[in-house]
């Protein structure tokens, strides 16, 4: 028997409709029952490709006794967060002041009717373990509590939303000191043998390695190019099939969770592709390629977006489709292909996954590179008759943005027309099905398209195809980028502190409208959003867009100076507004000089080439003739006819 869940199209959902609990998904049928018969909720929020939620699945949601007991004393609501990431927001948030430690997946929470947590956890075994309690009798005993100690809970959730609603005081100043102390944290959190900025468990943060790179401190860029070489040689990355892992369980980045994450590679593929541009290191570029190959291969939809995630486990365990002993690896190569493969996968060293496993590794120990390139040939095919891991094909807006961003950047600097054709047919499709009535929605599956979106998904969509149209300018993609930014500032801003909101004015009301400056798994929304008004603005002279970005640096300075490097995102935005990052222009004939413009770029630096088309402020200064513009900030300086005298005045600039 299936229970409400089998009527959902998330993929996670769908996963528990055969379960003996009675599920609810999040909506008006759940939370009035939990008022009509004043039983607590219990909130189970994760997503499909999460391993221990499924391990929590297992043990406790599929068993018929553990079910009975949630039947009987809860209203049983399952969330995936990927689609409604504003709940996962909250409620991460409030089991942060609850346990007093971060958060997770799965994560468990118990509600009173009117939707306040008052007791919060991750994982719950089915016994005690491990110095977690029961499933079973922890239920039991938050049944009791909120029969018994009613009015305990009601101060507590007075509480807590007043901790949920508290906002740090205005009136400090995020400068340059700012800056130069989360460079200082960084370093001193750096991992000088294995790279990265912390211990284990070891993350991408993608955030903090671009803003060390956009810098202009040699140290700090040189810790993220190496952090970013330790990943590409540990086990982070799918070395045959291509795509990185979610995170490391260990400091040398070579055991991870097995799900891949459309959100962690995009952002991934285009600092591969900022770090080419500094450096010309080719692992950066063959790393790229073989993302792009995962992602054109496995991950791209007929339509044209991209699916978001691959799961951990197949058959029932984690990694199985990833993992190799080495009697079956020489058993399909040749001898001098096993030596070579062997010495280079770390196949001649002790198991690394579960004490008699190997997940392949990237030695750098290559005697025979095109020997080397017919084994992971080999090895690729044989994989490929495995059975693979399930795959969450939901189209998420927010995470297409990341891609398309990505992918564009990484098309323009590999010069790879086929990844910006990707970047724009993803675009293509969420302009076509999840753009409606001029409004924005954050969730694609089998035809249709649902949920209001979120600030990720407008901030990350409009830096997307700012940066597609860097690759490729399309007037349509600007006309939509500046619908987009109108929409953030009409629905989103906080016109009266400054800054975002993670929902829109006209979402669904919550237990908190939180408005999130710091960056998590992924870029804070509220700094990719700011981000991309100073680019946009300054791009087509638009002061409105300039001074959200401005009013929204105000409003997070306090954040921002009492924990630097947790702002990586917003620190760029700062960056940007203490030295606007220079924008040129080509038109015309001038498109040719583009390569050799590009070299001369700084990494915040911005090239756009124009078709010939009626186009708005700084995209149609200078006289009809002109070719080339070079502006920083609100300031344009006289047009260049020639190619010489646009890279002498790139070059006065850089000077300055």
């Amino acid at each position: 028997m299936s229970n409400r869940l089998a009527r959902e199209s998330s993929p996670y959902l769908l996963q528990h409709a055969d379960n003996p609990v009675d599920w609810y998904p999040w909506g008006a049928e759940a939370l009035e029952r939990a008022q009509r018969e004043d039983k607590p909720i219990l909130l189970s929020v994760g997503y499909s490709a999460c391993h221990w939620c499924h391990v929590m699945a297992h043990e406790c949601f599929e068993d018929a006794e553990v079910a009975a007991v949630m039947n009987a004393h809860f209203v049983n609501i399952k969330v995936d967060r990927e689609e409604r990431p504003d709940l996962d927001l909250i409620y991460q948030n409030a089991h942060q002041l609850l346990a007093r430690r971060a958060g997770g997946w799965p994560l468990t929470v118990f509600l009173t009717p009117d939707q306040v947590p008052f007791f919060a956890g991750t994982y719950f075994p089915k016994e005690p373990r491990h110095g977690l309690p029961g499933f079973p009798d922890l239920l039991a005993q938050v049944e009791r509590a909120y029969r018994t100690r009613r009015g305990d809970l009601l101060e507590q959730n007075r509480s807590l939303l007043e901790a949920l609603a508290w906002q740090a005081p205005r009136g400090t100043s995020a400068d340059d000191a700012t800056l130069v102390q989360a460079q200082k944290d960084l370093a001193a959190a750096f991992d000088a043998l294995w790279g990265g900025f912390s211990r284990a468990p070891k993350f991408p943060r993608p955030a903090e390695l671009e803003f060390l790179l956009d810098g202009e401190d040699v140290e700090g860029r040189r810790r993220a190019l190496f952090t970013l070489g330790k990943m590409l040689g540990g086990g982070l990355m799918d070395h045959l099939g291509g795509g990185f892992f979610r995170y490391a369980v260990d400091e040398r980045w070579e055991i991870p969770h097995f799900e891949k994450m459309l959100y962690d590679n995009g952002p991934l593929l285009g600092l591969l592709a900022r770090a080419f541009r500094l450096t010309g290191d080719v692992q950066f570029r063959a790393a790229a390629e073989i993302t792009v190959g995962w992602l054109a291969r496995e991950m791209t939809a007929p339509q044209g977006a991209f699916y978001s995630a691959q799961d951990a486990d197949s058959e029932g365990h984690e990694g199985r489709f990833y993992v190799w002993t080495p009697d079956v690896v020489e058993g399909v190569l040749e001898a001098p292909e096993y030596a070579v493969a062997a010495a280079h996968f770390g196949l001649d060293q002790a198991p690394n996954f579960e004490g008699r496993y190997w997940h392949l590794q990237a030695r750098g120990l290559v005697a025979d590179a095109a020997l080397l390139e017919h084994a992971r040939a080999k090895l690729f095919a044989v994989r490929a008759q495995r059975i693979a891991p399930a795959r969450d094909e939901k189209i998420l807006t927010a995470w297409n943005g990341l891609m398309i961003a990505g992918l564009a950047r990484a098309g323009r600097v590999f010069a790879r027309e086929d990844w910006v054709d990707m970047a724009c047919a993803a675009a293509d499709f969420l302009h076509r099905e999840v753009w409606r009535d001029a409004r924005l929605l954050a969730a694609w599956k089998d035809g249709t398209a649902k949920l209001n979106a979120y600030l990720d998904d407008h901030a990350y969509l409009l830096d997307g195809l700012l940066e597609l149209l860097q690759a490729r300018f399309r007037v349509a993609d600007l006309e939509w980028a500046q619908t987009l930014a109108e929409v953030l500032l009409q629905h989103f801003e906080d016109k009266d502190n400054g800054g975002f909101f993670f929902t829109s004015d006209d979402h669904e009301a919550l237990i908190q409208r939180p408005k999130n400056t710091y960056d998590q798994a992924t870029p804070s929304g509220v700094a990719v959003a700011a981000r991309c008004m100073q680019k946009l603005g300054h791009l087509l002279g638009e002061a409105r867009y300039v001074g959200a970005a401005r009013r929204c640096l105000e409003d997070a300075a306090a954040a921002m100076t009492q924990a630097p490097a947790a702002h990586a995102s917003m620190l760029r935005v700062l960056a940007d507004e203490l030295a606007p990052p220079r924008q040129v222009v080509l038109r015309g004939a001038a498109s040719a000089w583009r390569p050799a413009v590009e070299a001369r770029l700084a990494p915040r630096d911005a090239l756009f080439v124009l078709p010939d088309a009626n186009l708005p402020g700084v995209l149609a200064a200078g006289a009809a003739a002109a070719e080339a513009q070079v502006c920083e900030g609100a300031r344009c300086l006289p047009a260049c006819a020639t190619l010489d005298k646009l890279l002498e005045v790139l070059q006065q600039v850089r000077n300055n």
